[in-house]
């Protein structure tokens, strides 16, 4: 079964008190890595507490894999698109055209999706080289997926990198994203899935904050 959820937790929120108590409810599902050589990969900047959680419970290493959703112009919360850590793009040509964006707006906010994972990949990962993904158990985490572009640009780029185990833990999803993820992904953990017209990550949260990068590398930090 690629899709492995908790089916108390479905369609209520919220239903974590916040990304590190999300963290601990993960971590008990994915018990069977526990000690094993699989390498947590961290979605910043809301990842990063969820996924910490998941590595510090679970004796697993943990890294970041910088992605950025490429923002429509009058939004700081929704994409149509993104940009990884490996400088590839993905842009959802079904958007482009719903939204009537024009070509200069696609690579103006392209361009600061850009920006914004150079200057994170320098502030969270130094000159420190990728770790090898062949031949080893990838989780990647993020704290939900809405839309799911982030992740499937994600997933993509550690496909070409040459992982060949990928394993997608997120605490909460869109039902219709979440299987589509499922088909990109060697399996994905969602403890709460929810389904309907309306979504918003947030609100399977008690306490939320949009974290910035200072409080990211302190809790990359504290792992060291």
């Amino acid at each position: 079964m690629r899709i492995h959820e908790i089916a108390s937790l479905r369609d209520h929120a919220p239903v974590f008190r916040d990304r590190a108590h999300a963290g601990e409810v993960l971590a008990g599902m994915l018990e069977a890595y526990r000690g094993s050589s699989a390498l947590v990969l961290a979605i910043p900047a809301g990842g990063v507490p969820v996924a910490a959680e998941i590595a510090r419970r679970l004796g697993l290493a943990l890294d970041v894999a910088v992605v950025s959703k490429i923002l429509l112009p009058w939004t700081t919360e929704a994409g149509f698109g993104a940009v990884a850590f490996d400088g590839s793009v993905w842009i959802n040509d079904a958007d482009v055209l719903d939204y009537h964006l024009s070509r200069a707006d696609v690579q103006r906010s392209t361009a600061s999706a850009r920006d914004k994972v150079e200057r994170r990949l320098k502030r969270l990962r130094g000159k420190r080289p990728l770790p090898s993904f062949a031949a080893r158990q990838l989780v990647l985490v993020d704290d939900g997926i809405a839309a799911g572009s982030t992740l499937r640009t994600a997933i993509a780029a550690l496909r070409r990198q040459g992982a060949s185990e990928i394993v997608v833990a997120v605490p909460t999803g869109h039902l219709r994203s979440v299987q589509l993820i499922a088909e990109l992904a060697d399996a994905v953990y969602c403890a709460n899935v929810r389904g309907g017209s309306r979504f918003a990550v947030a609100d399977a949260y008690e306490e939320w904050h949009d974290l910035n990068e200072d409080e990211v590398a302190a809790i990359l930090a504290a792992l060291d």
